[in-house]
């Protein structure tokens, strides 16, 4: 018959010693778990480098050479000889307006010329009639005085007839409307038997050359315009289009915007631009050394940008996560405005694997 005493305590001993065997294995298990492998990165120092200390406006871009088209007398319109986007030369014709009145009007003092012409001539003769028959005794002082007198009325009625029509021909050419230069026609907000006057615009030309960026400086910065201010002319996207100069200052403020008309020539292409245009400028103050940091190194979370900075510890180099305050863009890097110290290194390759003071093992 089994001794259940003996029999309790050989299955205590056997507990025990599995207990003992799976507490030895779990400790050996834990000593032999392997240390995380340190990620190899590429790794870049932080430099200072020249970055401008910039402000962007909102610039309109002008040509030096851009005409309204008005007329100069009223009527109808009979002829319309261009469209929209038509390149024209200067003294072409644009438009004619009826002339058919005027012309009435020029023909009848044309009429009138000649009719005092006639005069003049009649009294030219009678006054050298006259001239001889007083020099010959036959008449008096009084009768050639008075020949005198009707040939100098005549002669200054017939010269203001000439001056009048030459006035009302040149009335005349007012009715065909022609460019002032060469250019491109604009909008045509008018139509064939639209009535006319000198208030109606009938279109512009421009001509897509010596054009100049306008800037408004709000006068808070009035005190830091001069002359030859650097202004960098860029596209919507950041883009450089040009880098040109302040040539211009206004002395007088803007009352409704408060701000400062500034120019800047621009050269670029002409295709680049058109009159009235806006564009962003972005005008230099000043420029000083800068931390800077690759764009491939930054990361963005909720909103906050982010880059791994190198650290050397007991255990090795490891990255740790450090939040910076970024400034616009200079090629390939970003200023930095607050975060990072020149001598720093930054990682700039495997940042999408990293967290937190994971080691790394920065190469070449």
């Amino acid at each position: 018959m089994v001794d259940l005493k003996k029999l309790g305590i050989i299955w205590a001993l056997a507990l025990i010693t599995f207990v003992i065997l799976m507490t030895s294995g779990c400790s050996n298990t834990e000593a032999k778990q392997p240390a995380p492998q340190a990620l190899p990165v590429k790794t870049q120092t932080i430099n200072l480098a020249p970055v401008p200390q910039v402000d962007e406006y909102v610039a309109t871009v002008k040509s030096r050479r851009s005409a309204s088209i008005q007329p100069q007398v009223d009527g109808t319109l009979t002829r319309i000889l261009v469209k929209s986007g038509d390149r024209v030369q200067a003294g072409e014709v644009l438009m004619t307006i009826d002339p058919l009145k005027q012309q009435a009007t020029v023909d009848q003092q044309r009429s009138t010329e000649a009719q005092k012409k006639a005069i003049f001539k009649y009294n030219q003769q009678e006054l050298e009639r006259q001239r001889g028959l007083y020099e010959a005794g036959v008449t008096s002082k009084q009768t050639f005085d008075l020949a005198m007198q009707a040939f100098e009325n005549s002669k200054a009625d017939w010269e203001s007839s000439t001056a009048a029509t030459a006035t009302q021909q040149r009335q005349l050419a007012y009715y065909n409307l022609r460019a002032p230069f060469d250019g491109i026609v604009g909008d045509i907000p008018v139509h064939i038997g639209d009535y006319v006057a000198p208030q109606t615009l009938l279109t512009t030309i421009d001509e897509n050359a010596e054009l100049e960026a306008y800037i408004y400086i709000p006068t808070e910065r009035a005190s830091d315009i001069r002359m030859g201010l650097p202004v960098q002319i860029v596209t919507s996207t950041g883009e450089l289009i040009e880098s040109t100069k302040i040539n211009f200052i206004s002395q007088q403020v803007d009352n409704s915007i408060q701000g400062v008309l500034v120019k800047s020539p621009i050269h670029a292409k002409l295709d680049r631009f058109r009159n009235a245009q806006l564009v962003k400028a972005r005008v230099v103050w000043s420029t000083a050394p800068t931390p800077t940091v690759p764009v491939l190194a930054v990361t963005r979370i909720g909103g906050q940008s982010f880059v791994y900075v190198a650290t050397g510890t007991d255990k090795g180099t490891v990255a740790k996560q450090r939040a910076v305050v970024l400034g616009d863009t200079i090629g390939n890097n970003y200023a930095v405005k607050g975060g990072l110290n020149p001598g720093e290194k930054v990682v700039i390759s495997g940042t999408q694997f990293l967290i937190d003071g994971a080691p790394i093992q920065p190469i070449s």
